[in-house]
């Protein structure tokens, strides 16, 4: 074991710092009471719960996540981009009569999310344990991949890196669907009131660098360095453009 392993861990302090062996190390820090804490977990896995942090707007979001992610699917293998609190996991097995993968970081979120299925739908739901910076899928695995509010969790360099593996694991002809923030929300009543941008904010701590982003912009960037394209086939936005979900078609350059 190295020296330097030895050294952060002598100079980690903090509750969070329990949790950080297997993490890493932004989730560990900023998220540890909300997706690593056992009584955490029990906690925000319940709907009243969920739909309060997304302002009521949690069924409106998930029905039109999985709506894109079904209609039309491009024959192929779905990705679901790590676990989501909440009924997502169920309602897409409940909407397919294949298998569906599933990869998170935390063996917590994978073993929380088993115990909300049915025998039936636990042996068509093919859960691993990896981070999404570095997937251990092959190239081009996937036509189909969903992510639901993810990438604002995440620190750019990280929410970069993430990107650039879930294009490489996606087949041209498939399709993104991610469901997010929207742009940032200058005109929305949440960010024109300090003190609820101010709570936002230190809650989500890598949500402002998110707003800055123009995702079609960065998902066709990181496409062209691999020989793709992305094109965006819709977007819909929810509660005065606060939220959004967007799809996008992957395309192999010529």
């Amino acid at each position: 074991m190295s020296s330097k392993w030895f050294r952060n861990r002598a100079s980690c302090s903090g509750i969070w710092c329990r949790f950080h062996d297997s993490h890493p190390e932004y989730l560990a820090r900023h998220y540890w009471w909300a997706y690593l804490w056992r009584w955490g977990v029990w906690f925000f896995d319940h709907q009243p719960i969920i739909s309060a942090i997304l302002f009521g707007q949690y069924k409106t979001l998930s029905q039109r996540a999985l709506r894109n992610c079904m209609r039309n699917r491009p024959e192929g293998r779905l990705l679901q981009l790590t676990c989501a609190y909440g009924s997502m996991t169920p309602s897409l097995l409940n909407a397919m009569d294949d298998e569906l993968y599933l990869m998170d970081v935390a063996e917590i979120q994978l073993n929380a999310t088993q115990k909300k299925l049915a025998d039936a739908d636990k042996e068509r739901l093919l859960c691993a344990r990896m981070n999404a910076e570095h997937l251990a899928y092959a190239d081009d695995a996937f036509t189909t991949v969903l992510i639901f509010f993810l990438l604002h969790e995440l620190p750019p360099d990280a929410r970069e890196r993430s990107i650039s593996e879930t294009i490489r694991v996606l087949r041209p002809g498939g399709r993104f669907v991610i469901a997010e923030y929207g742009a940032c929300p200058r005109k929305n009543l949440l960010w024109r009131l300090w003190p609820t941008r101010m709570l936002l904010q230190w809650l989500e701590p890598f949500l402002e660098s998110f707003w800055q982003v123009d995702l079609a912009a960065m998902l066709d960037e990181h496409a062209n360095k691999q020989g793709k394209a992305v094109r965006q086939v819709d977007e819909f936005h929810c509660f005065a453009e606060f939220y959004r979900v967007s799809v996008f078609e992957l395309e192999k350059l010529p």
